[in-house]
């Protein structure tokens, strides 16, 4: 992941709906604790329209996966994506705080 990618990354995050998507799904797929369109639109108060339009922007990011369970699609976080995301941030804000402290 470049910083480009992590830029993409954290602006399609950084949405407050596409939070609070994140923060209800789980990070393996599993029916009784994921969730489908239907039910993410109804926690969060938002039409089905516009989770599912957020759930695309996660979906092309890698941010999130999906499987199809007889006629509901469920969604959960990609662990493995979440964690490149966590470390390229984890780099860029150490190399800050380097660049910073040299400058002092």
């Amino acid at each position: 992941m470049d910083v480009e990618d992590l830029a993409r990354c954290l602006w399609t995050v950084g949405d407050i709906n596409r939070l609070r998507i994140l923060e209800r799904l789980p990070a393996e797929p599993d029916c009784k604790s994921g969730h489908n369109v239907s039910h993410l639109a109804e926690d969060l108060g938002l039409s089905q329209s516009t989770v599912s339009n957020h759930l695309a922007r996660l979906r092309t990011l890698g941010i999130i996966r999906q499987t199809r369970k007889c006629r509901d699609i469920y969604y959960w976080i990609d662990p493995e994506r979440a964690e490149e995301i966590q470390e390229q941030l984890r780099r860029a804000l150490k190399l800050h705080k380097k660049m910073a402290a040299e400058r002092d």
